[in-house]
């Protein structure tokens, strides 16, 4: 039994003061006197007792009796004997105490959460009425009677062991101190003993706030439920405006935080593969203890010895019983209000065994009418907790019938906790009939019809009541006993991931197992047993139902519903009935504990046998004792306190005797809590913080064998002073798991091995789950269990133990005792801790904080181990067993899939993450140089045109083919609304070109803003400008419900791009000049604003003015995914070879119709083709407008964005078929390009071709293209390309700028796809962004480029070209260094694929071999070929400004988001996560874990902030792109309004 010294008091019972909530410290009752001090058993001086112990470990001593009588009357005499119960808050505070004096106070930043989430979390508006199903909380506060001694602990008050914590800002509007009146925090430094301390004993009267930076003194008290949520007026507020403290603030608080030293350094420089990081996440510490003892020897018991007369088997049992003695009771139910309801006697108990034997063997169950039972099979025995008479009866009679029942518990839902589980089990077992009782049928969910529902994962069964049965025949009797071997029972077993096994046990078993247990309790006929636990399994079925009636006792049974309601009700049954026997667990102890107002009428003088069934856990050595201390003057025996330890596969381990005195009667030992992490038994001082005291369990079962065998790897016995796994030889364990052959083998038939390897008999054990080692005359010692095991860093942690810790820290003020689950899970190769408890409803947000963060040090300081997550959930939210304890699987797969719904989460992955991967050395290797042309522009083959520029183009055409439609612009339902032939664009064109010159007085080389929507207006306008040589500048209007944000990014761009007026149509001038926007953006500043819709009507003379190959023939600015606004400078010259470009690679000609989904684009005016305009704003309303127009109008070629594919995968999901039956057909599709400045988005390309292949769309028609700002198309996969080729690549290698091929479906493998084939003209490099060095093969690097149609420099405000002047002039410094590229800004690599035979129209291919690095294509000639093609693919990885630098790698946003579904970015070193909720506002907390997850596991990062915010919230621009940058910002300055934002230490 586990009891920590480090707090002296191994479970703090709470003995809660009845006016509990007019404040904390009336806990315990006992408070001075150490207890170490004084024992059931004997006692020592506390400073002998590590002398005594150190004798008791070495020469297998006793402490004497003397010294108990010496101490018996000064233990009797007060009502309550004094003792220190405070000593584990103690051991906590001297904890966390020692902790801030070696180390600068952490400065930990409050979550901050949206008000209505706040309000809402937990649900303070209701004080919690089923507060009452948990374990501590079972007495009313206000019932429980108050004593003379806690009157004297309420007057005198507990000192708080921390001040109240200041108010910490919550919320986005909180009101937190400004910086400038905070302490500026030390710088950190390695050099502990230098640091200001405080002293130690300060620490009761000024303790040091631990959770905030804080002057001490000016700490305010916390707020009022009621007002805190309200703009605080006070002086926290001054200096800062708006009262609101900045996100920004905050991260640099985290950062503070996260300067303190670490406990352990990380490892060294080495690669991040899966076994790097494993040694990394289990090292071996040299200075680790190690055992040192000799081999153990098994421990006997002693011979089993069967007491004469006792019935050979519990049907001969029944039967004598039933005859001799029939009207003897076997057993008594208490009904919840605690008067005695039912009793069963002996006569009762055979002849409805029999009723119930008989219809099993002979009902029919099936429809066909066969009988559908015999022996051997399995049925299921429901019956609820409060109803043990019908469990007794069905029980026996299916040992009667030689049926194998297997008790479960009563389901309630259909999705109960465990219930697919269960239904598993039954379905292994191949049950098909439930045994029930009457009204429990009534209670089970029903159907329509009126049966009883199908449970998930339940197999079909057939529902049997067992009570009013007709009578028996009278010459029937039951079939004659089956052999030995055959299964009596299956009882269920969860392990620690929540599985359910079903646990074999045998008739001979189960026997053996009751005469072991009569032998080892003294059990004798007649005797009265009290029974609290659950008497369907393990101890209570033991005890209760077994070997209760093998020796014919009487049981009286306390419902887990009356235990809520009178806790005592269990010693009044022992009083009434001078029980000699209680079965109970720690936490009726407790309970029994609290209902002070019931404790005058106890009398317990009777009771020889108190059994503690949960003896192995850290909680019953502390209830045990406090029970004895005040109930040994209501006749209570030291010596019948016994504990002890049992699992589902042993049975019963190990039992402390009743009346037992002498050399083995009881053993305590204080042991050190770090030498149990590494598995070895070490003494420690008694005063020690992290020392624990283990009590034993008793000794060795009669006739048992036990060995405690190594817990990982070969069964190697243990040494002595080593902690193992318990195994059990003896004739009384399980069998096996029903159904389970290979987990049973590892199970059930281990053969420990000796230090030579070989096996030390023939011998087979069974492993008991329980963790221990064997101490002096066969005493067993357990410290934790197998299920509880958390092995973090090589060490390893009983979970027991660290909700011991955690309730320690002001326990009972912030959660309930009983409702906290502690649990590993793995993530990045090793297992990290989460700590999750219910929090008390009257608890604020800002105390809940506080104690999370004090917890968090207290694990820190006395098991040197992090907390990776604490979460705090409502009342009740956590699923509960059927007895009320926390179903710890449940709770654990609901956090792992976000279902858990906390109101208050503290994610610490920076504390305990220690084995992230670092960089890779940098290695130079220039293996081959790559370089890639795009074939030649063949100049003559537009000889027919004698016009160089687009304005003359557009001249040309409207002479020659004036009726030609270059334009037609679609509306929202697909008609059209406007078409433009070429004299239509020309004629308007020209007369806006007049305005531009009569009007605005425009001089050529003017910069003109058009400030238009997408569509042919703007079309005009831009080509009115070319005509008069003015430089037009389009502009995207504000938007009208957002004109906050979106009207000054306009204006800007009119002031920056040096625009002398603004030409715009009368809406958007309307929009620019109401009321609204003068708020924004004054009226009076716009340069001047011509209407282009009030053209004068006369006709005017035309002002045309030629342009020049270097004049500007536009400016293009807009806003890059990383937040920087530029314009970029196209000459005329760079168009006209744009657009040549593009006709050759896309085969465009005046006959063919192309369908825009984006901006209008300048080729239709060059090339002649017919475009298709469909406006991205008409496809949001209706995703059908583009694929509808697209098949009406047969296109062949059509061009879309990411964001108009996302928008028909998501909106047309399941509008397939009504397409289809609308005559929808995509065949005619020979190429989908999708636009983009992006890598290419795999999954929405593949998602997007299977989804409309239904309608006609050709799997290899969707391809994609890659520009940018430098260069806006470098590469596109062309009507006439091959197929694009995809390739795999590591990812991990990635992050070293390394590019390396894997197979697909390797770990860690990338999916990338190429962005096209080089446009002609176009010659691409890969060069390294640093050193500008071309890079080998092998080599991520940045794309340069080199054409004719690049961009010819940025256009800033300042005219300051030189930041920005190396984009467009980049040279190598090795090879050849004379030739000019511009730097794209994106990462990339190339690669040369050869593609399968096909027959086809091709480019043909003239590979040059000058060198290898090179190749250049020809001009484009047309024809056939079955020859294989080499194909030159360029792969865009990502933008290098966008790209994330953390620990020395380079990470790109893309691959994260991926993981997370949204977008990420950095800020001073720390990775900020944004998701957006696409649910309930509750559901935001359950996002924190699982981002923080994904992220470490996939990427091995740490996220440093989660910000949680509504859909949309994300800005995305034209293109469909994430503005991550403006997210930064926007964030940093407040403007988000998150649903809740969580800072991860």
């Amino acid at each position: 039994m586990i009891i920590y010294d480090t707090f002296k008091l191994a479970f703090h019972i709470s003995l809660r003061h009845p006016n509990y909530k007019f404040g904390l410290p009336c806990l315990f009752i006992i408070i001075e006197e150490t207890f170490s001090s004084f024992s059931p058993s004997g006692a020592y001086r506390a400073g002998k007792e590590k002398e005594a112990l150190i004798l008791w470990l070495q020469y297998n001593s006793d402490i004497t009796q003397k010294g108990y009588e010496k101490k018996k009357s000064r233990l009797l005499s007060p009502y309550v004997p004094k003792q220190n119960s405070k000593v584990r808050q103690e051991a906590v505070q001297q904890a966390l105490a020692q902790a801030m004096q070696s180390r600068h106070k952490p400065s930990m930043p409050m979550p901050s959460k949206r008000t209505s989430v706040m309000a809402r979390s937990p649900d303070r508006s209701r004080h919690d009425s089923e507060s009452s199903s948990d374990e501590d909380s079972i007495v009313n506060e206000e019932t429980v009677e108050s004593t003379p001694e806690r009157e004297k602990l309420r007057d005198k008050g507990t000192p708080q062991i921390f001040p109240p914590p200041p108010l910490s800002d919550t919320s986005s509007t909180g009101s937190p101190p400004p910086l400038h009146h905070r302490p500026r925090l030390p710088q950190p430094n390695n050099n502990w003993d230098q640091r200001n301390r405080q002293d130690i004993t300060d620490i009761n009267s000024q303790p040091p706030d631990v959770t905030h930076n804080t002057v001490q003194g000016a700490c305010r008290a916390a707020a009022d439920r009621v007002n805190r949520y309200g703009s605080s007026t006070s002086d926290d507020t001054i200096g800062t405006g708006t009262g609101r403290w900045k996100v920004s603030a905050k991260i640099q608080q985290l950062l503070n935080t996260l300067k303190r030293p670490k406990r352990r350094p990380l490892p060294e420089f080495y690669e991040d593969d899966d076994i790097e990081l494993e040694i990394a996440a289990n090292p071996k510490d040299p200075n680790a203890p190690k055992p040192e003892g000799s081999c153990m020897t098994p421990a006997v018991g002693e011979q089993l010895i069967v007491p004469s007369g006792l019935p050979r088997n519990l049907e001969a049992a029944i039967m004598r019983y039933g005859n001799a003695t029939f009207k003897a009771p076997v057993a008594t139910v208490l009904d919840p209000n605690g008067k005695l309801s039912t009793t069963l006697t002996f006569g009762k108990l055979l002849s409805r065994s029999h009723k119930i034997a008989y219809a099993l063997l002979t009902k029919s169950f099936s429809k066909n009418g066969d009988t559908s039972l015999k022996s051997g099979d399995r049925v299921a025995l429901v019956y609820p907790n409060n109803d043990p008479i019908n469990f007794l009866c069905a029980f026996y009679g299916c040992l009667q019938a030689g049926i194998v029942p297997v008790p479960i518990e009563v389901p309630i839902t259909r999705r109960d906790a465990g219930s697919l589980q269960i239904g598993f089990l039954l379905g292994s077992c191949a049950v098909q009939v439930a045994l029930t009782s009457e009204a429990c049928l009534k209670g089970l969910p029903k159907t329509t019809s009126g049966e009883v529902i199908q449970f998930k994962g339940w197999p079909k069964l057939t529902w049997f009541v067992t009570e009013h049965l007709a009578r028996t025949p009278k010459d029937w009797t039951p079939t004659p006993r089956l052999t030995d071997e055959t299964p009596a029972y299956i009882e269920y077993s969860t392990d620690r991931d929540g599985s359910v096994m079903g646990v074999t046990v045998t008739r001979a078993a189960m026997v053996q197992h009751c005469r072991m247990l009569t032998m080892s309790c003294n059990y004798t006929e007649g005797e009265n047993m009290v029974c609290v636990l659950d008497f369907k399994r393990e101890v209570g079925l033991w005890h209760s139902v077994l070997t209760s009636v093998l020796n014919g006792m009487h049981v009286i049974y306390i419902p887990y519903a009356l235990m809520k309601v009178n806790p005592a009700s269990w010693m009044q049954m022992i009083t009434k009935h001078r029980a000699c026997v209680a079965v109970v667990k720690s936490r009726d102890l407790h309970w029994g504990l609290l209902a002070t107002k019931d404790h005058k009428d106890v009398n317990l003088s009777s009771l020889r046998m108190l059994l503690v069934a949960d003896g192995a856990n850290p909680w019953s050595l502390s209830s045990c004792d406090q029970f004895l201390s005040v109930f040994q003057s209501k006749g209570l025996r030291a010596d019948a306190i016994c504990p002890c330890a049992s699992s589902s596969e042993v049975l019963t381990v190990s039992v402390r005797r009743p009346g037992r005195g002498g050399v083995n009667a009881t053993g305590r030992g204080v042991l050190s809590m770090q030498g149990l992490s590494y598995g070895v038994v070490r003494v420690d001082q008694e005063n020690s913080l992290t020392s624990l005291t283990l009590q034993d369990c008793g000794q060795v079962m009669p006739g048992c064998v036990i060995v405690v065998v190594k817990m990982e790897g070969p069964p190697y016995l243990c040494k002595t002073d080593e902690v193992g796994e318990i195994c059990v030889n003896s004739g009384a364990t399980g069998t096996q798991y029903w159904g389970l052959q290979g987990l049973s083998n590892s199970t059930f038939k281990v053969q420990p091995l000796g230090t030579d390897g070989k096996p030390i008999s023939d011998a087979e054990y069974t492993r008991s789950g329980l963790l221990g080692f064997l101490g002096p005359g066969g005493l067993v010692f357990v410290c934790g269990s197998r299920d509880g095991l958390m092995t973090v860093t090589g060490r390893k942690h009983n979970a027991d133990d660290i909700i011991a810790t955690v309730l320690a820290v002001e326990p009972m003020k912030f959660i309930y005792r009983g409702r906290i689950a502690v649990f590993s899970i793995r993530v990045l190769r090793d297992e990290r801790i989460c700590v999750i408890a219910e929090q008390r409803p009257d608890c604020s947000e800002e105390e809940s904080f506080q104690w999370m963060s004090r917890v968090l040090q207290a694990i820190d300081s006395i098991h040197q181990v992090g907390i990776y997550c604490l979460a705090l959930v409502p009342p009740n939210y956590l699923p509960k067993t059927p007895l009320g304890g926390i179903h710890l699987s449940e709770t654990k797969r609901r956090f792992m899939e976000g279902a858990l719904h906390p109101a208050n989460v503290l994610m610490c992955p920076h504390t305990c993450v220690t084995n992230l991967p670092k960089p890779r050395e940098a290695i130079d290797l220039l293996v081959h140089k790559v370089e890639r042309s795009g074939g030649l522009l063949d100049e003559e083959s537009d000889s027919s045109k004698k016009q160089q520029f687009i304005a003359e183009i557009l001249r040309w055409r409207a002479q020659g083919t004036s009726d030609h439609v270059l334009f037609t612009l679609l509306n929202s339902k697909g008609a059209v609304a406007k078409v433009l032939s070429c004299s239509e664009l020309h004629k308007k064109a020209e007369r806006i070109g007049n305005i531009l010159v009569e009007k605005g007085r425009i001089n050529t080389g003017d910069h003109v803003a058009l400030i238009f929507p997408p569509g042919l207006d703007l079309i005009c306008a831009f080509y009115g400008c070319l005509y008069v040589g003015a430089v037009p500048v389009t502009i995207r209007p504000p938007h009208p419900q957002n004109l906050q944000t979106t009207l000054p990014t306009v204006r800007m761009i009119v002031d920056v791009s040096k625009s002398v007026l603004v030409l715009s149509t009368q809406a958007v001038i309307k929009l620019l000049r109401s009321k609204e926007a003068s708020n924004v953006v004054d009226i009076k500043s716009w340069p001047i604003i011509l209407d282009t819709d009030d053209m004068p009507k006369k006709k005017l003379p035309v002002a045309y003015r030629a342009p020049t190959a270097e004049m500007l023939a536009y400016l293009d600015f807009s806003v890059s995914t990383t937040g920087m606004l530029a314009g970029i400078k196209m000459s005329h010259a760079a168009v006209t070879n744009l657009c040549k470009s593009m006709k050759l690679a896309c085969e465009l000609y005046p006959s063919r119709h192309i369908a825009l989904c984006l901006d209008p684009c300048l080729s239709s005016i060059y090339s002649g083709h017919h475009s298709i305009l469909i406006p991205p704003s008409e496809v949001e309303v209706n995703p059908a407008l583009w694929l509808s127009a697209v098949s009406q109008y047969k296109v062949r070629d059509t061009f879309c964005s990411y964001g108009v594919m996302e928008l028909c995968t998501k909106g047309l999901g399941s509008s397939v078929n009504q397409l289809k039956s609308r005559g929808v057909n995509l065949s005619c599709v020979r190429t989908c390009v999708i636009v983009a400045e992006e890598r290419p988005r795999i999954n929405l390309t593949t998602s997007f071709s299977k989804l409309f292949s239904a309608i006609g769309l050709s799997p290899r028609a969707v391809s994609t293209s890659f520009g940018c700002r430098v260069n806006v198309a470098i590469c596109l996969q062309g009507a006439s390309s091959p197929e694009p080729s995809t390739v795999y690549v590591d990812l991990r290698a990635l992050r070293n700028d390394r590019v390396s091929l894997v197979e697909r479906g390797s770990p860690h493998s990338l999916c990338l796809m190429e962005s096209g084939k080089l446009l002609p003209g176009v010659k691409v490099i890969i060069a390294n962004p640093e050193t500008k060095g071309q890079c080998g093969d092998s080599h991520l690097g940045e794309i340069w480029v080199q054409s004719g149609h690049s961009a010819s420099g940025y256009f800033t405000i300042y005219g300051d070209e030189n930041e920005y002047g190396d984009h467009f002039n980049a040279r190598l410094v090795t090879g050849n260094t004379g030739e000019v590229y511009a730097r794209t800004g994106y990462l990339g690599f190339l690669r040369r694929t050869e593609l399968t035979e096909r027959n086809c129209v091709a480019e043909e291919t003239i590979l040059s071999r000058e060198s290898d690095t090179e190749s250049v294509g020809s001009s484009h000639q047309l024809v056939p070929t079955d020859l294989p093609e080499l194909h030159d693919a360029i792969f865009v990885v990502g933008a290098l400004d966008e790209a994330i630098v953390l620990r020395g790698m380079r990470y790109h946003p893309i691959d994260i988001e991926n993981s997370v579904l949204r977008a990420v970015f950095t800020w001073t070193n720390l990775l900020v996560v944004v998701v957006e909720l696409d649910g309930n506002e509750s559901e935001a907390l359950d996002l924190v874990p699982l981002v923080t997850n994904t992220v470490l596991e996939e990427h091995h990062l740490i996220v440093g902030v989660v910000v949680v915010v509504d859909p949309g919230v994300v800005p995305i621009n034209s293109r469909g792109e994430k503005q991550r940058m403006h997210l930064r910002d926007g964030f940093l300055a407040d403007q988000l309004d998150p649903i809740y934002v969580a800072y991860n230490m």
